[in-house]
């Protein structure tokens, strides 16, 4: 658990408190398994607090979301260019950032419409598509390789981080994406292969 005092609510900092507590929550319990009184005894604050400045829990986690969406889209942004790096982006982010990765893809949680989700949403997207989009041979195949590539970059870091693979008990997770995605979209040989 994060360690967060009182003081952070005198600098003026109580929206990060709160969101760090929900942060440290959700890693603990899951999305769910955590209430507004208890982000409120973690932010040690006011009861009303959390209310006061999110509204209700799906206002915390749309907060959280749309941070997430953010930061997601400035990992995948370094590494435009080359799909195979922004799939190592993408596994890089879901491990160091589990308890935003696990909001974002759950749209049931937050109020999706809200515009800082979707805006940050959007430019995950098109750095994704655009990336993917490099990988096609085709123009009509776009979406299917789109679907392909961000299918295996998304179901590679769920595997990894949840410990399905036998490789994520001491192996490199960079090093076996990169590995995996270059035996998924490496370049095509003169014979088709």
């Amino acid at each position: 658990m994060r360690t967060i005092g009182g003081s952070g609510y005198h600098h003026g900092n109580l929206r990060r408190v709160l969101l760090d507590a929900a942060l440290d929550a959700i890693a603990e319990a899951g999305p769910a398994g955590w209430s507004l009184r208890e982000l409120a005894r973690r932010a040690e604050v006011s009861h009303a607090a959390p209310t006061h400045h999110f509204g209700d829990k799906t206002g915390v986690l749309t907060a959280l979301a749309a941070e997430g969406y953010e930061a997601f889209a400035d990992a995948l942004e370094r590494e435009v260019g080359d799909f195979r790096r922004v799939g190592v982006a993408y596994v890089r982010f879901a491990i160091d950032h589990p308890a935003y990765f696990t909001v974002m893809f759950r749209p049931d949680l937050y109020r999706v419409d809200d515009p800082a989700v979707a805006a940050g949403r959007e430019r995950a997207r098109t750095i994704l598509v655009d990336g993917a989009r490099s990988l096609s041979p085709a123009t009509e195949l776009d979406r299917a390789v789109t679907l392909a590539a961000w299918s295996c970059a998304h179901g590679f870091a769920h595997l990894w981080s949840s410990g399905a693979l036998s490789e994520s008990v001491s192996g490199d997770p960079e090093q076996t994406a990169r590995a995996v995605f270059d035996a998924m979209f490496g370049e095509v040989n003169a014979d088709g292969r």
